[in-house]
């Protein structure tokens, strides 16, 4: 059977035994609401009212757990809207594991409706970051987020 990417990022966040998701759903990440919702998945999500909700209630799980928060946001506004949290989070060395939507490849640089250069505004305030091109990659990609987000500053 042939998965999609939301599908296999569900099954990777279930094999890293995520039990809470901190997330504000939009265009670019409906399909892995979509894949969450049908995959009847064993860990919960906690709707925000506004994505910066989302990343400091997933400050204080990780907090309070020790384990990697994890974010849900969109491309755009949903993803620079998370900015001060990820900071924070740097500073304080919290744990936090952070997947946004982006615009198709073929229209990264142009500023397409609700681009933003994700990684450009983030790599000064994270520890490493990702742009995943290929859906083959993404198990990887996922492994590799959580065991960053979990050992060292």
């Amino acid at each position: 059977m042939k998965m999609t990417g939301s599908q296999i990022l569900v099954e990777c966040l279930k094999e890293q035994g995520v039990d809470t998701i901190f997330g504000y759903p939009g265009g670019a990440v409906l399909s892995i609401y979509d894949a969450i919702y049908r995959s009847n998945a064993p860990f919960k999500h906690v709707l925000s009212r506004h994505e910066q909700g989302s990343i400091f209630a997933a400050e204080g799980y990780a907090r309070v757990t020790g384990k990697p928060g994890v974010v849900l946001a969109t491309s755009g506004p949903g993803a620079t809207n998370l900015i001060t949290g990820i900071t924070d989070a740097m500073m304080d060395s919290l744990p936090l594991v952070i997947f946004t939507g982006q615009v198709a490849n073929q229209v990264i640089g142009t500023d397409a409706f609700q681009e933003s250069d994700v990684l450009g505004i983030t790599t000064p305030i994270t520890k490493y970051n990702y742009q995943v091109d290929d859906v083959r990659d993404l198990p990887r990609v996922v492994t590799e987020a959580f065991h960053i987000a979990s050992t060292g500053r």
